[in-house]
């Protein structure tokens, strides 16, 4: 039983703080139900030393209120970022150079734009931990490790890794034990990279169908080759980078 988990998460938080002699927790909240989840739990293992990070950029309206939401629920002590700005001058700045190099075509701007935002947030959230010698949670769940839906030193750059043995589905059922509001849990998961953006739109699948895969059963033919074609894709995500060794 799921709730049975809940407490063994909270410890192993606690041991991993003192074992790497930090002071606390932080995370970044994004009006979603992963980071609601490690939120709460980061709340539970730390009470008077977590924080949760909000950061728009170009964020819909709804997540920050749902972010808001979340943080006032569990009653974590947070601070909102707005990073819009630093993300669009960064944009500009490396289109105009790189358009002076390559041609337009040959340039993937949802792409780049998408992973900047990860990687500002990661940064910011980073510099607040090493400001109070805090370690930083990471919100990926068992589907979203396995398929490399993530961003490389974005979302995926963290300390620790509570929820990657979970399924979204156990998630959802975390979530409603640890108090979540409903309209988090039942909220349609989104990255909120652009307008009418959802994961399981640009996934190709769902998550449903990944959570059954990683159970061990059949699922229709065609998810079936596209979750294991971004877990072989995605392989790199999950590993140090390759490093030369002289023979």
């Amino acid at each position: 039983m799921l709730v049975q988990e809940i407490p063994k998460i909270v410890q192993w938080l606690q041991d991993q703080v003192k074992a790497a002699g930090a002071k606390g927790l932080v995370v970044g909240i994004s009006g979603g139900i992963d980071a609601a989840v490690a939120g709460a739990l980061i709340k539970k293992a730390c009470p008077d030393s977590s924080l949760g990070i909000i950061i728009p950029i170009k964020s819909n309206p709804q997540d920050l209120i749902d972010a808001e939401l979340v943080v006032n629920t569990l009653g974590l002590t947070a601070y909102k970022l707005d990073l819009t700005s630093e993300h669009q001058n960064m944009m500009d700045k490396t289109w105009q150079q790189l358009g002076a190099i390559f041609p337009e075509d040959k340039l993937h701007h949802r792409a780049a734009d998408a992973n900047l935002r990860a990687r500002l947030r990661m940064s910011a959230i980073y510099t607040a931990a090493n400001a109070l010698n805090y370690l930083v949670v990471g919100t990926d769940n068992k589907a979203e490790y396995y398929t490399g839906y993530f961003t490389k030193y974005g979302d995926g750059a963290c300390d620790l890794m509570p929820l990657a043995d979970f399924t979204k589905a156990e998630v959802r059922e975390l979530a409603g034990l640890l108090g979540i509001p409903e309209r988090i849990i039942h909220k349609t998961p989104s990255a909120g990279l652009w307008e009418g953006q959802t994961d399981e739109a640009e996934m190709g699948t769902t998550y449903t169908h990944i959570d059954a895969y990683l159970r061990g059963e059949s699922v229709p033919e065609p998810d079936r080759k596209i979750i294991e074609q971004m877990h072989r894709s995605s392989e790199h995500k999950r590993k140090l980078p390759p490093a030369y060794r002289r023979q």
